[in-house]
């Protein structure tokens, strides 16, 4: 099943976004790119905004990979319930967190709005993993059921 992979690579480049975005806030990088969705120099900023242009890159990419992992496991004839709500939680927590960057970005780093988009971002890791351990057991039972 490719459902089970899809989740995989989802929760790889949600973390690879996470360790991005904690590199970021560490480095006290966060508004090197002042403006949102794009950076000043448009889609291919230049060295300056590098770091900040890749998160929100990542950024991107992880929200169309949970959308897919999403809509991969309600198309799912072999999905239960729990990949269902938990791939459908993540959809939801990716636009919010989406929404909280841009949010972040013209509140020029509000600390109260930072801790939540960090909050929601480990939600949202945890309902991906849940996702992927679900996704991995349908994989398992749907072998046992044709072995």
């Amino acid at each position: 099943m490719a459902i089970q992979y899809l989740a995989l690579a989802t929760m790889i480049v949600l973390y690879s976004l996470m360790f991005i975005g904690g590199y970021i806030s560490a480095a006290g990088l966060g508004l090197t790119c002042p403006e949102w969705p794009l950076c000043p120099n448009g889609v291919m900023p230049s060295e300056e905004y590098l770091i900040e242009w890749i998160h929100r890159t990542t950024a991107a990419t992880t929200g169309v990979l949970v959308v897919s992992t999403m809509i991969a496991s309600l198309i799912n004839k072999n999905s239960d319930l729990k990949i269902k709500i938990t791939s459908s939680l993540a959809t939801g927590l990716v636009i919010t967190q989406i929404t909280l960057g841009a949010l972040v970005i013209d509140t020029k780093l509000h600390a109260v709005l930072v801790a939540i988009h960090l909050g929601i971002g480990i939600w949202l890791f945890a309902m991906v993993l849940l996702t992927v351990l679900f996704a991995f057991r349908i994989s398992k039972s749907s072998k046992a059921i044709t072995a």
